[in-house]
């Protein structure tokens, strides 16, 4: 059983997540941003490696959230319908 369990894990390192698609929407931008920076005061741990870069790593994990979404670490999915006050929204 732990022998599926490591080469489970062993081909999840190999195969690394395709960058997410960019965002053109500044709004947007901001809502997942805020979103990944909620999950970091949590606990997360950040996506970006900051040990290749030679630039100072941001202190404040709102703009550590920024640059993960600007690098496309960070995927997200839009809601499809919301029903919100009793008016259906279609995207």
């Amino acid at each position: 059983m732990s022998q599926t369990l490591d080469q489970a894990e062993e081909s999840s390192l190999e195969e690394p997540t395709p960058p997410a698609a960019p965002i053109t929407s500044r709004f947007l931008f901001v809502d997942v941003a805020a979103q990944r920076a909620k999950q970091l005061r949590r606990g997360a741990l950040p996506r970006v490696d900051r040990s290749l870069t030679t630039a100072p790593a941001p202190h404040k994990l709102e703009r550590v959230a920024m640059e993960e979404v600007r690098t496309g670490l960070i995927h997200y999915s839009l809601p499809t319908t919301y029903e919100g006050a009793g008016h259906p929204y279609k995207v």
